[in-house]
């Protein structure tokens, strides 16, 4: 293992490239991409993954060690991150063989990227509710049907879309994930700005797109078990990439923002720069025990939960830790500081920490529900057929 570490350290040393800044979004993802192609061509993509696919098949021991190294920069790696923590390990766990031949090795060299579809304006937390249709034609799907909050969409190839193909089952029954070109006639995207100024949202509009029937992900009204698969791994994506250190809300960073103001000596700020090393080293410690038991065989399930709950709630304590140590800085910056403007993005972005992959709230009751054995919360409609439900603009039948 300390050879592959120094291989990692001295390739980033050799590879990482200086932060892209006063670049068009164009200019900025060819150069994610160049660098993403050769993190691969190196042997650092995909590390867990299967050889015969394009992974490198090795242990979650050596994902480890390349993300405690990788944390000392600021990799060009944000656009894909939902096909390597999401998209691609439900491929792997679910896909075909054509399927994973086809679509793992473009993804991990950086030459297609990925997006989810999953949520709706009438179905964000209760994702079960939603209502894009994919109808049978032939051996084709055809889908209709609007998707709202997708990440990356405007710069995705491909997507994982969860849409219903029976509508007279009850709601967790008629579900489908499929893989939907982007690009494909009818599909349309349109990008949503949040109060960061920035949008790194989109909705997504499906407008008769016709899907091939190889274009199933998993099985033909198996797509909520297809989805739960999707986002165990999102929930152990989002709760593990918060401590990159190069992050404004990282501790090394909110520690040396102390130092910078003066702050570091007052007791109270201490105090609180320790709990927040505590927590953030803590979910560093418990996502590194779910990849190691993932890569043994045990699924993380419902404890993926944990991980996002957790990496959300330790956003917010390092908002409180940097409004504490900056007051009204956090708030307005020198135009030319932009670590100031990092800073107060950072802390605006905070509050979707709370929402993205499930709400907090829902991540607690799955937390009670199927880690700690708490009785269920009642669903009266489980066993409703869809069809006669009243859920987002759907009246009832």
């Amino acid at each position: 293992m300390d050879t592959f570490r120094a291989r990692v350290r001295q390739w980033l040393a050799d590879n990482a490239p200086e932060p892209t800044v006063n670049r068009s979004p164009e200019e900025q993802l060819a150069a994610a991409k160049r660098f993403q192609a050769a993190l691969y061509d190196a042997g650092f993509a995909g590390i867990t993954w299967p050889v015969e696919f394009g992974g490198q098949g090795l242990t979650a021991a050596e994902q480890q060690v390349f993300n405690d190294e990788a944390a000392d920069y600021d990799l060009p790696t944000d656009p894909f991150m939902i096909g390597m923590g999401m998209c691609g390990p439900t491929l792997v766990d679910l896909g075909t063989t054509e399927q994973k031949t086809r679509y793992l090795r473009p993804l991990l060299r950086g030459e297609r990227i990925w997006c989810q579809l999953f949520s709706e304006p009438g179905a964000g937390s209760d994702v079960a509710s939603l209502q894009t249709r994919a109808v049978g034609d032939g051996s084709d799907w055809v889908v209709n049907g609007q998707k709202v909050w997708t990440s990356g969409a405007q710069q995705a190839d491909f997507g994982a879309l969860l849409a219903r193909t029976d509508p007279d089952v009850p709601k967790h029954q008629g579900l489908t994930m499929f893989i939907v070109d982007m690009h494909a006639p009818g599909v349309s995207v349109r990008p949503l700005r949040d109060m960061t100024g920035r949008a790194p949202f989109n909705e997504v509009y499906f407008d008769d797109v016709r899907l091939p029937a190889d274009a199933v992900l998993g099985e033909v009204d198996g797509g909520w078990a297809a989805a739960v698969t999707m986002l165990g791994h999102e929930r152990v994506s989002i709760g593990g990439s918060v401590r990159r250190r190069h992050d404004p809300l990282a501790y090394t960073n909110l520690a040396e923002l102390a130092r910078r103001t003066g702050r570091a000596d007052d007791p109270v700020v201490r105090g609180e720069l320790a709990e927040l090393y505590a927590a953030e080293r803590a979910l560093t410690l418990f996502n590194s025990r779910l990849r190691q038991e993932a890569d043994s065989g045990t699924p993380p399930g419902a404890r993926g939960s944990v991980a996002k709950l957790g990496g959300a709630e330790l956003l917010w304590r390092a908002v409180r830790v940097a409004g504490l140590i900056a007051g009204a800085r956090t708030a307005a910056w020198d135009p030319a500081d932009e670590a100031g403007e990092e800073l107060a993005v950072a802390i605006n972005a905070t509050p979707a920490s709370s929402i993205a992959g499930g709400t907090n709230q829902i991540q607690r009751g799955i937390i009670g529900d199927r880690v700690l054995g708490l009785p269920k919360e009642p669903q009266v409609d489980r066993d409703v057929p869809f069809r006669e439900l009243r859920v987002g603009t759907q009246p009832r039948a």
